[in-house]
């Protein structure tokens, strides 16, 4: 059992060991961005279209358009059309220590019936489709050499399920909001058809220690969607959708916290503490701290929230995001962003709010 125990935890650990808050010492946001399979795993293939080389264009033409953003850092797992293998792809992305994983994909199916774009993170389901996707993605470990190091992670395992639901507590929300931008992007600016934000056991994202989603941008085994797919203008349109989402993620969760230009104040035992000088919101804008999102509508009743007061919520699409608090003071809205985390809301972060409308916490500061 002891034995067992010490196997579970390494699963866990194996992942957990670069990071105490996933790029929480970096002044950049860094985002991996991993074109799926590559030299000899074609992946999916219909005809003249060849996922490899869809994905490998769709995220040179991302990270071109990332690239020119001052406070974004870009690390590619590939940028030719070369074999990486799957335990590399993670490895990649811990060594720098990244704040968001983005693997891009495209779908197949033998009926060539369905089409549309659905965006994965990493969890647990029960769902037949969901796990043919993963399914499909993780049998590149058959062409790899060394196979023992995939033997450990098995969804049918209790030790691997453990160790899955101890990512989805880490990494869950950020991922789904990572999920949730991207498919709003491909369903309001491209108008694809919505296959929605999904969970599956994706070793790719198992192996990372951040959040992370994996895209897939369509069935290129849907005819008019894989011309469409193999097309210029589809990969630019695609492309241009997957950079604004993550942009726009980026924005919303790294406006403050980890990349943030305030100081904090630092603490002291003294009874007669001098409080920190107020930093006041501008032109009556105020903070709020995120602490979920979900596609579930709650009563912002203290038993939802782990007994937290003051919960506001917005509906966002399908998407219904909760929020603590409410201030027009910097320092109040850290320390209510501290007592979220301690309640156990790990990954809250602080947004602002100008007469109704979110805006960047650097702007609200301004």
């Amino acid at each position: 059992m002891k034995g067992n125990i010490k196997k579970m935890l390494g699963l866990f650990l194996f992942v957990m060991v670069f990071t105490t808050g996933y790029g929480q010492g970096s002044q950049k946001f860094k985002v991996v961005l991993d074109a799926g399979h590559g030299g000899k795993d074609y992946g999916a293939s219909y005809g003249s279209y060849v996922e490899k080389n869809i994905v490998l264009d769709v995220v040179l033409k991302v990270g071109k358009i990332l690239e020119k953003e001052s406070d974004i850092e870009v690390i590619y797992t590939r940028k030719t059309d070369v074999f990486i293998e799957l335990i590399d792809r993670p490895k990649i992305a811990n060594k720098a220590d990244a704040n968001l994983f983005v693997s891009i994909h495209c779908n197949a199916e033998s009926k060539r019936t369905a089409h549309g774009a659905e965006t994965f993170i990493m969890g647990l389901t029960k769902n037949a489709s969901n796990l043919e996707v993963a399914k499909k993605e993780n049998a590149v470990v058959d062409m790899e050499d060394n196979k023992e190091v995939y033997k450990n992670f098995d969804p049918n395992n209790p030790e691997t399920l453990l160790a899955i639901k101890l990512m989805q507590e880490a990494y869950r929300q950020g991922s789904f909001e990572a999920a949730v931008a991207v498919q709003q992007g491909f369903t309001g600016d491209l108008k694809r058809n919505d296959r929605g934000v999904k969970d599956a056991p994706f070793w790719v994202l198992h192996g990372i220690a951040m959040p992370g989603i994996l895209i897939e941008m369509g069935f290129i085994s849907y005819k008019s969607e894989g011309a469409y797919l193999n097309s210029d203008k589809g990969k630019k349109d695609m492309s241009e959708s997957i950079a604004k989402s993550i942009i726009k993620y980026k924005k919303e969760h790294f406006s403050s916290g980890s990349v943030s230009t305030v100081k904090a104040t630092p603490k002291s035992n003294d009874k007669d503490d001098v409080k920190p000088a107020v930093q006041p919101a501008k032109n009556g804008a105020v903070f709020k701290v995120q602490i979920s999102a979900s596609t579930t509508d709650l009563a912002t009743t203290p038993s939802n929230f782990k007994g937290l007061n003051n919960i506001s919520k917005l509906k966002d699409g399908k998407m219904v995001r909760y929020y603590y608090g409410e201030v027009s003071d910097y320092n109040e809205a850290k320390n209510l962003l501290s007592e979220a985390k301690d309640k156990g809301y790990k990954d809250a972060f602080l947004v602002a709010f100008k007469d109704g409308k979110k805006i960047s916490v650097s702007e609200a500061l301004k």
